[in-house]
């Protein structure tokens, strides 16, 4: 057996790691991806948000977002701006920063829509597999969360984690942090999505955290520990 003190994480510093991470909307999976990337220096992608930006950008041009012929054409012309800085991500649309504008009720009521939509899927899965080549190749590395990274996006990353809590923890963390209107978009975001892709079920090769009765560090420590694992 073999020893080391450096801190569990700290070891997978410079490889170009890729950790995938999904789950449903109030599980924790994006505070979780956000401080494992910081402690691991790698880049953090919220997939989800590239989505909201997407919605923002037609609903802000008034493009009715079930006309999917001319929804998938927006999204291939669509300019949209990433910064993949774990605790300070930001998003821009055309050079329009737009971070907290797709966190509102209205993008959060109609992104499903988008996402649902095929096309549109394809154009971004091609610029989330393009963003996380780049960090794999730079030996940064990078955290990736959303609801198919582990199956569809990143089926090869490194590590493959699907963090999850019960129905009542996670309907308690959304009205916590969104309030009672947002927190029933994101419910019904929820059920809307699972009809595209299975966020709850980990599929094989992919580990399940259970966050329900877990503080944020102690789920922080055990991604880490699964990281150090496969180093």
């Amino acid at each position: 057996m073999t020893t080391s003190s450096r801190p569990i994480g700290e070891r997978a510093l410079g490889r170009g790691l890729v950790i995938a991470i999904d789950g449903p909307s109030g599980s924790g999976k994006s505070t979780v991806a956000r401080t494992v990337a910081a402690d691991i220096s790698a880049s953090y992608l919220d997939t989800g948000a590239m989505y909201r930006a997407l919605t923002w950008s037609l609903l802000h041009r008034r493009i009715d977002v079930t006309d999917h012929a001319r929804v998938a054409s927006h999204a291939r012309e669509c300019a949209l701006d990433i910064d993949t800085a774990p605790y300070a991500p930001r998003f821009a649309v055309g050079g329009v920063d737009v971070t907290q504008q797709i966190r509102g009720v209205d993008v959060t009521s109609a992104v499903s829509e988008v996402a649902a939509n095929p096309e549109v899927r394809s154009v971004l899965i091609a610029s989330q597999r393009h963003l996380i080549a780049q960090a794999r190749e730079s030996g940064k590395g990078m955290v990736a969360e959303g609801r198919d990274i582990t199956t569809v996006v990143a089926p090869d990353a490194d590590v493959r984690i699907l963090i999850t809590a019960s129905a009542e923890e996670r309907e308690r963390r959304r009205r916590a942090e969104a309030g009672e209107a947002s927190a029933a978009s994101m419910a019904r975001r929820d059920a809307r999505d699972s009809q595209v892709n299975d966020f709850i079920t980990p599929s094989e090769g992919v580990t399940l955290i259970d966050t329900t009765q877990m503080t944020l560090p102690e789920v922080v420590n055990a991604v880490l520990a699964l990281i150090d694992e496969r180093v």
